[in-house]
């Protein structure tokens, strides 16, 4: 069936509180995305940011981030108690200011939990049996608190990164309450999360989650499963992860992660983490696109401590074997395979195997020839096509500073004139066109330009603020969304 859909994180709702959050204005927006007919709502991953505020070094693949967590809606439900002005109010509406937004909303859920823990003591026990992950990353994130925020490798008890079973009882005694406090706000995130993903299924909107394929090493899953990655007896990493030097970048990416023990997780362990990880996905979203699916097939690998990305090696990944467990255990998942970059035979081998839709970035189709993978005369059925996604500029950025060749490509192709044009331009192609899905990056739907991109790969610092204006959604938006899907059959 052929359909469309919008990326707009949560964080970027226009929300009281200085950040987006799952209040009304995610029910407003799942009701904008109803009555413009596009069934699909993508997000970045939910969980609480890592270094540099990214999503994608989340501290644990499990929890959920509780700056998300809309404040009026407690209130709402009689669970909290403050007034409007206690709310942090951003001087700038369209950026969230993270370290302000971060006091801000622990000093009101610190509040909740004074105020309402006793009477959730029950649905809180059940949520605990439900999910046996909790009590880890509440553990863990209580000692990154109560050692000062050191990286676990840091922490100078030897015992508790070792997670020794008396220091592993002695730490959940001393920080009681401080775990039961993390376990409170991940019930209420959740509380929140599928009471706002019930409203979207009822409005046949579907929720579009992104997984990144690897952990941070500074994560409660690093942590509570050292025997899973390439870890030294330190418990420190002794290979990495990243991507080689490319047309975008002299020295390439590297990432830092830890990289698995395949072999292990295929032999000894079932890939059991995998299938715990994939099934906590597929009750979170509908739809799950898995970042850097190259790395299934085969993944780069850097010696740690290095420099950069320039000195690593390819290595065979777990490949077939992982999805064909996965099947087995977690039957009728619909993943997207987000397969841009170094795609060689055998990454196209395990794609075609695994029936899996691609990715093609419109954006990326312009600065070569018609040969270019992502020239949208290349486009097929079974793809999800995007104008462009988080990691690159706007469509009305790129078109601004595209070179003058690349953007008179662009212009004969899609049959527009001048940069203006370009976002609607690419936007009506990518709709009329073969593939089933289409997503478009919200910032596109507004035509925004390059000051609402939403990262710069490889930089730290000014990236995932930009936050829609509370004014932005339009009735005329609506029906101009609900028309074009009409007149491309993607309603």
């Amino acid at each position: 069936m052929r359909s469309s859909g919008i990326l707009m994180h949560i964080s970027s709702l226009p929300s009281p509180g200085g950040i987006g959050s799952m209040g009304d204005e995610a029910y407003a927006f799942a009701d904008f995305l109803q009555a413009s007919g596009i069934r699909i709502w993508q997000v970045l991953p939910i969980g609480p940011t890592g270094y540099g505020e990214s999503p994608y070094q989340s501290s644990s693949v499990f929890a959920g981030n509780p700056l998300l967590i809309s404040c009026g809606r407690l209130r709402d439900q009689g669970l909290l108690t403050f007034s409007d002005e206690e709310e942090f109010v951003p001087a700038d509406p369209e950026k969230v200011e993270y370290d302000a937004v971060r006091e801000n909303k622990e000093m009101l859920l610190r509040r909740c939990y004074g105020e309402s823990r006793e009477r959730l003591s029950g649905q809180i026990d059940e949520f605990c049996r439900a999910n046996p992950w909790v009590q880890d990353y509440a553990l863990f994130t209580a000692l990154k608190k109560h050692f000062s925020g050191q990286m676990w490798t840091k922490w100078p008890d030897k015992d508790i990164r070792f997670r020794k079973p008396d220091a592993v009882r002695h730490y959940r005694e001393e920080l009681a309450d401080e775990i039961d406090y993390h376990i409170f706000c991940q019930y209420l995130f959740r509380k929140q999360w599928f009471s706002l993903k019930k409203y979207c299924n009822e409005r046949s909107v579907l929720l579009f989650g992104d997984m990144p394929i690897y952990v941070a090493e500074d994560s409660a899953d690093t942590w509570t499963h050292p025997d899973i990655f390439q870890l030294d007896k330190n418990l420190v990493p002794k290979r990495v992860a990243g991507v080689p030097p490319d047309y975008f970048s002299a020295d390439g990416q590297l990432w830092g992660n830890p990289l698995y023990r395949w072999t292990y997780l295929r032999f000894c362990r079932k890939f059991d983490w995998w299938v715990d990880r994939m099934k906590g996905m597929a009750e979170l979203y509908d739809m799950i696109r898995i970042d850097h699916f190259i790395g299934f097939a085969n993944y780069y690998s850097i010696k740690n401590g290095m420099p950069n990305a320039r000195k690593g090696r390819w290595v065979i990944g777990p490949g077939k074997a992982l999805f064909r467990r996965l099947d087995q255990e977690v039957p009728g998942i619909r993943i997207i395979a987000e397969d841009l970059g170094c795609v060689n035979r055998r990454v196209r081998r395990l794609l075609d195997w695994c029936g899996y839709p691609g990715m093609k970035v419109l954006t990326f189709g312009f600065d070569s020839d018609e040969s270019n993978p992502h020239f949208i005369g290349l486009y097929e059925k079974n793809t999800v096509a995007y104008t462009g996604t988080h990691d690159n500029d706007t469509t009305l950025g790129w078109a601004r500073k595209a070179d003058p060749k690349a953007l008179a490509f662009a212009e004969k192709t899609l049959g527009f004139s001048g940069a203006d044009e370009a976002p609607e331009a690419f936007i009506r192609a990518l709709f009329k066109g073969p593939c089933e899905t289409v997503v478009i990056p919200m910032q596109d739907v507004l035509g925004l330009d390059t000051y609402a991109r939403m990262n710069y790969p490889g930089t730290i610092g000014n990236n995932w603020t930009w936050r829609m204006k509370p004014d932005q959604l339009s009735l005329d938006l609506s029906m101009k969304y609900y028309r074009l899907n009409r007149e491309t059959d993607r309603l």
